[in-house]
């Protein structure tokens, strides 16, 4: 190759168009938080555009419904809680396919007064237990039928703690990465946590779902977006998240620096993203052995039909892979 022609082609390479990215948009189940951290860091860092990808994250909150929107084809993907979720698309006979996990354990918590008879998990069935109405007709079933909770002790839960407060003999459920900083903020004690995952609760959670027919049809665009995701959360847990955090306060300015660095650092001690099986199958697993254990468990405590086909409502076509294990420092590879 001459040294002029190669200058020709160079000149040609730098003036050609660069290829479009496809455009996806991806609605959370929330407001922006740490929880929802890997994704934001795929967006600031080029992660989703090295993949081809312009992907425009939707805010979720109060008045946003994420599942509908993505069913109704207004968003190519969301964020979905648990398997609780994915169970119901298939009862509902709704086209919504979880394509990945990005956390290994729910988050779900309960939490407990310290020193008041209640400091063992054991204890928690006798406490009058503050609870909301979705985690009352799913998760409370399961904990009633295993460990004899009783739903005569149940008070609702409206996502305000101050009834937990003013009672030493009560519970209240949460979230591990949100409502013990609140409690101590709040009330000035730190609260005895009580992680579900930590006594059987095994749903997986923050889902990637997506339309049966977005698979069938784009199958690639899928498996780029998992894969990102993924290689954004690796990222986000193991360097720097900075960016990403801004990112999240820029989205959501009530999101206080305390708030995102505690649920970063529980996030990352209790091995909610990375532990168990992505620790050799890479951050995203699903197996279908812990799916369907899960799921029995469900059925079990008479949430779902154990004949409910939920091979309908998941694939593992697009996790497993290893993608980033490479990207997890050494020390982290004992995560629990």
């Amino acid at each position: 190759m001459t040294k002029r022609f190669a200058a020709m082609l160079a000149a040609f390479l730098l003036a050609a168009p660069a290829l479009a990215l496809d455009k996806v948009s991806f609605a959370t189940n929330w407001r922006a938080q740490a929880e929802h951290g890997g994704f934001y860091q795929a967006v600031v860092d080029g992660t989703y555009a090295k993949y081809g990808l312009d992907v425009g994250i939707v805010q979720g909150g109060p008045q946003s419904n994420a599942r509908l929107l993505l069913a109704a084809g207004r968003v190519d993907f969301c964020m979905g809680a648990n398997l609780i979720q994915t169970f119901s698309a298939v009862q509902q006979k709704a086209p919504i396919v979880a394509v990945a996990s990005l956390f290994q354990k729910d988050p779900i918590i309960f939490m407990s007064h310290p020193g008041a008879g209640l400091d063992r998990f054991e204890d928690l069935p006798k406490a009058t237990a503050f609870i909301g109405n979705d985690n009352l007709v799913s998760v409370f079933q399961w904990l009633r039928q295993a460990y004899g909770f009783k739903e005569e002790k149940v008070k609702p839960y409206t996502f305000n703690s101050a009834p937990f407060l003013a009672d030493k003999n009560s519970i209240q459920q949460g979230y591990l990465t949100s409502e013990p900083f609140e409690i101590a903020r709040q009330g000035g004690f730190t609260p005895n946590v009580f992680l579900l995952a930590d006594y059987g609760h095994d749903s997986y959670s923050t889902t990637i779902e997506t339309r049966a027919e977005t698979i069938a049809a784009k199958a690639d665009l899928v498996q780029r977006f998992v894969d990102a995701s993924i290689i954004g959360w690796y990222h986000y847990l193991y360097g720097d998240h900075a960016a990403a955090d801004a990112a999240i306060r820029k989205d959501n300015p009530e999101m206080s620096e305390g708030q995102l660095a505690y649920s970063y650092a529980k996030m990352k001690e209790r091995g909610i993203v990375d532990s168990g099986d992505s620790l050799t199958l890479g951050i995203g697993a699903m197996t279908d052995a812990r799916v369907k254990s899960f799921f029995d468990k469900m059925a079990k405590a008479g949430v779902f039909p154990a004949d409910l086909d939920i091979a309908k409502g998941y694939t593992t076509r697009f996790v497993n892979k290893k993608i980033g294990v490479e990207l997890r420092p050494a020390q982290a590879a004992s995560a629990p």
